[in-house]
Order: C-alpha cells, then sequence, then structure tokens
C-alpha cells in the first residue's frame, strides 16, 4: 500500500494495465474535469493544464499521470467520473484489473451529489426510446483525400471550439410563462458527446440569464485557442420568438446580435473559418406537425412527452451593437461569411420536443452526423435531417458570400 498522500497499489497497477486503452477511447472534456474537481481530486489549475492540452490523448496521459498522486480516493473518484459520463465499459475494464470489487466514494466524506441530468440521461440510455448513440463513423483515406481540395481545411486536432447553451429551468417570477424545458437536458449531452467524438473542446452552459448568454458568447469568442483550430460550432437550446431566444430570466438575445458576434469584424480569428450555428427554439405559436398526425408511433415511443418550445408573444428588444465602420487599405472580408444555421422551424411555427428523448431537430442532427458526417457536406445532412423528419422542417441558412458553404465537407471533421 501507498501512503495517505497516493493511490492504493492496486488501483495504480490497474491504471498502468489500462493506461494505452484509456488514453486511445476515454472521453477527457470539461464534464469530466468537472466531476473530478467536485470530489477535491483535481485542483483548478491542474484542470486548466489537462483542458489546455491540445489532442483528446495528451489530455487522458495528463490525467492519468497526476491521478496516482491525489490520494487514495483519486481511482474511486475517477471510475465514478467515466460512469457519470457513460464510459461504463472502460470503468468494467478496470474492474478487471482490481484484487477486489470495485471501491465506491463512502458516504462519509463532503463528496456532493453527482449531477442530476447525467443520472437522468443514463436512465434515459436504457430506454427503447433513448437517443442514438452509435459511434461516429470515420472517413475512408481516400474519401479524404479526394475531396479535402474542394473543403474547408479540417486539419487540427482538435478540430475546433464548441459551445453549447441549453436552457431548462426559468425564473418563475421573472419568466412566469416560460415552463420547464424537460427533456433540454437530453440535448446537451446529445450535443456534447457527439461534438466531442468528432474531436471538438466542448463547453456546456445551463440555464443562464440573457445577459449571461451574452457574456458567454463574448468570452466564447474571445478565446485565442480560435486561432490555432479550423472550425466553431454554437449550439443555442431554449424558448423562442422569432429572430430571438430567451434567457432564464425572460430576457431576450436577438440572434442577429450572436451572429454578429463571430462575424469577420467582431472575431477575426475564425475568419475563413466555417462557423456552424444550431438554433433548438420556437419561431412562433403555430403547429406544423403534418397533415395526418401530429405524432405517432413510427415518430416516437413516448407520447404525450411532446411539448413546444415557444415562449410568451413579444416583440424582440433593441439592444444590438452598433456595427464599427473599419476602412482599410486592403482586400475585404464579407461582413459575414463562412456560417450556416440550421433552425429547428418554420418562422413563425413551433419547434417540437420530447420530454424523455429531447427535441426532433437534435435527434436528427445527432442521428446524421453519426451516420453521414464521413461522406456528407453540412449543407446536406440538414437536408436529411429536414427528410427524415417528416413532422418538422428545418430551416438551413447561410451567410456566405466569398465561399459557398456547399463546400464544407463534414467528413473532414474527422
Amino acid at each position: 500500500m501507498l501512503g495517505e498522500c497516493g493511490m492504493l497499489k492496486r488501483d495504480r497497477r490497474g491504471l498502468r494495465k489500462c493506461s494505452v486503452i484509456l488514453c486511445k477511447e476515454m472521453v477527457v472534456d470539461e464534464l469530466f474535469i468537472q466531476s473530478l474537481q467536485t470530489d477535491d481530486i483535481l485542483t483548478d489549475s491542474m484542470a486548466e493544464s489537462i483542458l489546455a492540452e491540445p489532442t483528446s490523448q495528451k489530455r487522458s496521459w495528463r490525467l492519468l499521470s497526476l491521478l496516482p498522486k491525489r490520494g487514495p480516493r483519486a481511482f474511486s473518484s475517477f471510475c465514478s467520473a467515466l460512469r457519470d459520463t457513460e464510459q461504463q465499459h472502460l470503468c468494467a475494464l478496470l474492474t478487471e484489473y482490481v484484487d477486489s470489487p470495485l471501491p465506491l466514494p463512502t458516504q462519509e466524506g463532503t463528496v456532493p451529489a453527482k449531477r442530476a441530468r447525467t443520472q437522468e440521461s443514463m436512465e434515459m440510455c436504457l430506454d427503447a426510446d433513448s437517443p442514438i448513440t452509435t459511434p461516429v463513423l470515420p472517413c475512408t483515406p481516400d474519401f479524404y483525400f479526394s475531396h479535402c481540395q474542394q473543403s474547408y481545411s479540417m486539419v487540427s486536432s482538435p478540430r475546433g471550439l464548441a459551445l453549447v447553451i441549453s436552457n431548462v429551468s426559468f425564473d418563475h417570477c421573472a419568466a412566469p410563462d416560460l415552463d420547464s424545458r424537460k427533456g433540454g437536458e437530453v440535448d446537451e449531452e446529445v450535443l456534447r458527446k457527439v461534438f466531442t467524438e468528432l474531436d471538438y473542446i466542448v463547453t456546456v452552459r445551463r440555464d443562464l440569464t440573457a445577459q449571461g448568454m451574452r457574456a458567454c458568447i463574448e468570452q466564447f469568442g474571445r478565446r485565442q485557442q480560435h486561432q490555432t483550430v479550423s472550425s466553431c460550432v454554437v449550439c443555442l437550446l431554449s424558448h423562442g420568438v422569432e429572430g430571438a431566444i430567451y434567457g432564464t430570466d425572460g430576457q431576450l438575445l436577438q440572434l442577429d446580435w450572436v451572429f454578429e458576434a463571430f462575424d469577420n469584424a467582431h472575431c477575426p480569428l475564425l475568419q475563413n473559418k466555417p462557423k456552424m450555428f444550431f438554433i433548438q427554439a420556437c419561431r412562433g405559436e403555430e403547429m406544423d406537425c403534418g397533415v395526418e398526425q401530429s405524432d405517432g408511433p413510427e415518430r416516437t415511443q413516448s407520447p404525450g412527452c411532446e411539448q413546444r418550445d415557444a415562449g410568451r408573444e413579444g416583440e424582440g428588444d433593441e439592444d444590438t451593437r452598433q456595427t464599427e465602420e473599419r476602412g482599410r487599405l486592403r482586400v475585404k472580408l464579407p461582413q459575414r461569411s463562412d456560417m450556416i444555421c440550421g433552425f429547428a422551424s418554420l418562422k413563425g411555427t413551433a419547434a417540437m420536443r420530447n420530454t424523455k428523448r429531447g427535441s426532433w431537430f437534435i435527434q436528427e442532427v445527432n442521428s446524421a452526423l453519426r451516420f453521414r458526417a464521413r461522406d456528407t457536406h453540412l449543407s446536406d445532412i440538414l437536408v436529411q435531417v429536414n427528410t427524415h423528419t417528416p413532422h418538422i422542417t428545418v430551416i438551413v441558412s447561410t451567410f456566405s458570400i466569398k465561399v459557398v458553404i456547399s463546400q464544407f465537407s463534414a467528413s473532414n471533421l474527422l
């Protein structure tokens, strides 16, 4: 046995024997690191050093090098983090290499309760109506090299940074007309997993006010790592109206402001790089659920769980930034280029969400990326999302003058 400052010998041996497989398959993202920080296994500086590593394998190696020095509870907390992030197969693998049953955290410590949304997501994975989790299919080298000249350069690792803002619970005092978005926690977990598998560093933020969303987006757009990566993803999940989404305080954030925050003038680090936006929110109150039926057995096995992501009717606020004129004696880029945005509904209509499985739009985006990202342009993937979801209409909006957006091949995400 090691002293109190180190990991138990059997646990350290198990980590060492499984280190190669762990580094190859383990997903070390912010959610995983936060779990270890919650258990006081990692300090803030350690967490920052791990997440600063440029590739998933290097993040895994850094974490595995630190764990044996973080005390006898480090192994059990590590296994708990694997379970919380739905990497149970790696937890089971570690069990085979220890001399006794897997140690579990005791109730005597000051270990806070784990995130409820993770537990809910795990329970939903046991349901036949759970989101698709088939591994993302990789493209072949032949396909990549035969198409890379007609696509954006997607050679960095990580491929880019992704931001997911998910508003699930709303302030009943400030926004009495906005109900809880049950199923929204499933969407954020689905997006976190699929873009992590596509080699993005994913940041998930839950339940922000309109000002909180604005500050989060501004901070995300200023991250220096945008300079070294190939692309960017922004996912906004909330109640909404045409042209805006609600914060948890009932105030509106204008989508035009969001697009402006990432345009060539305000986010120069992302110039000439694809910027992808996915908006799960209503754009009005009207229902568009098809002709024959609103939802049937072929659509979902969760009848009675469908809700709309509409908020109260109202005009958006007028809080938009003034664009600063920049007269430069050089060839100029368009103000907005290399952007593509997928909306979950038509103008004036409601976006549908299943309280067990998540929103219809995010479900189909997840499935399409997993099966078609290896050989299909992103614009075509969103068309397929529309085709495979007959009860909704997905609107693909592009802001691209210099570069034809369909040249972006999602297969190069891999």
